[in-house]
């Protein structure tokens, strides 16, 4: 993803922020294989765990899940080296190359030359573009697939049981207010949910590094700025109002930031 100065975001605790409130990522694995393509994708939801919240440069993991029977899931799998036949324990199955994984933001649209009011009268020098949200991660994948082992057992209790109380808590808002309680694991059937856990694996990434392109517009003169934000609400949308929203939330941003380095 190309990061343009302007819209590019690096700060760890505005990046965890955003895989928080956007948490089903795109797993992309590049992996060799005679029965599989190279390149592989999945949606995936994810949590995301630091040992310090306030850390302001803590990268932290990714903890997710993906079907066994997912083509991307038995690539993984195939590709993990063997357990020695003398060895005590076997060793911990990680992919040998970096994973990417992609979050988006829910929101995106077309920007069509006619909201530049400013510019595309004057110079005409205006082309249509595309406004998005999303953050890359790139780490390492540790892949939990023995159903026979304690750690494959213990890592996706922990996983389910935590992923359902973000989307149940944070997503849903249940427990909130007059909402109902939020929906926990253990409210299945044990049994059930020992069938399905067989029928899943688990993923754990060890993030070596994150960044965001947040591009809403936000480096454009403030009379286009101004035409788009017009633009989106005149489109009597619930779509348009979102997007005018997030347009005048980054702009605002933007230009506190470019004030305060001008006081340095």
């Amino acid at each position: 993803m190309q990061l343009k100065a302007g819209s590019s975001e690096l700060r760890p605790p505005i990046l965890r922020q955003f895989i928080r409130r956007n948490p089903l990522g795109i797993l992309t694995t590049a992996i060799k294989s005679s029965s599989h393509p190279l390149l592989q994708s999945s949606h995936i939801p994810w949590i995301l765990d630091v040992d310090d919240e306030n850390s302001e440069v803590e990268l932290g993991k990714l903890r997710g899940h993906i079907a066994r029977q997912n083509p991307q899931a038995k690539t993984m799998i195939e590709s993990l080296p063997p357990t020695p036949p003398d060895a005590k324990s076997a060793p911990e199955a990680c992919l040998e190359d970096d994973v990417l994984v992609l979050f988006n933001g829910p929101v995106h649209h077309y920007i069509t030359p006619q909201f530049y009011t400013d510019t595309k009268p004057s110079t005409g020098k205006v082309v249509p573009t595309w406004d998005y949200e999303a953050v890359q991660v790139y780490g390492t994948a540790r892949i939990y697939f023995d159903t026979g082992s304690e750690e494959f057992k213990d890592f996706l209790t922990k996983q389910l049981s935590a992923l359902s109380q973000h989307a149940e808590t944070s997503i849903m808002g249940y427990g909130k207010d007059a909402k109902p309680e939020p929906w926990q694991v253990s409210d299945a059937p044990t049994g059930y949910i020992d069938i399905m856990k067989k029928n899943i694996i688990g993923i754990e990434i060890e993030i070596k590094s994150m960044a965001g392109r947040f591009k809403m517009s936000q480096e454009k003169p403030k009379g286009d700025r101004a035409g788009i934000i017009n633009g989106f609400q005149h489109m009597e949308s619930a779509i348009g109002t979102q997007m005018a929203g997030i347009v005048e939330q980054r702009a605002n941003e933007f230009d506190a930031l470019k004030e305060e380095k001008q006081k340095r």
